[in-house]
């Protein structure tokens, strides 16, 4: 590892967490534009990286706006504003549920938008396999589970 020297003189040591945080960044980035482009491209007029990364905290079935907001880290209001927006969309529907909850269900158009979305990462995988090879990317994929697990145990300390 090496340091280097700011025009003050301040020492900056080099480190691979923080190209790897970068570099991690810059990968969900243009992933994320380009599903946005392709699913925009299928019709899918509201389709931002934002919304999809949104939808792609719920589950398929039954979902609550606190348990939403608590996986987000975001307000319970920011997440109703979400959900109207994206009922608007008609992505999302809510209904009646128990007490004063209501529940949170992909519509018919929010499944297939999240079908789509699958086959696109399904298409990546594809041209990830023929670039880097199966076993690459399915080592990377491990390397990546295993520092995420690390990092947790480090906020734990």
């Amino acid at each position: 590892m090496s340091t280097r020297f700011t025009s003050k003189g301040v020492p900056m040591v080099e480190s691979y967490s923080l190209q790897l945080i970068l570099n991690a960044a810059q990968v969900q980035e243009s992933t994320s534009l380009y599903l946005s482009n392709s699913l925009k491209n299928k019709g899918y007029k509201s389709a931002t990286p934002s919304i999809l990364n949104f939808l792609s905290t719920l589950e398929c079935g039954v979902n609550y706006g606190s348990e939403i907001a608590r996986t987000l880290g975001v307000s319970r209001q920011m997440v109703a504003k979400t959900v109207k927006e994206l009922c608007q969309a008609d992505y999302l529907e809510q209904r009646d549920g128990l007490g004063k909850q209501k529940e949170i269900v992909f519509t018919k158009t929010g499944e297939l938008l999240m079908s789509d979305a699958r086959q696109l990462l399904a298409d990546v995988d594809k041209a990830l396999y023929k670039e880097l090879g199966k076993v690459q990317l399915e080592t990377t994929v491990d390397c990546l589970i295993s520092i995420q697990k690390l990092m947790t145990q480090l906020q734990v300390k």
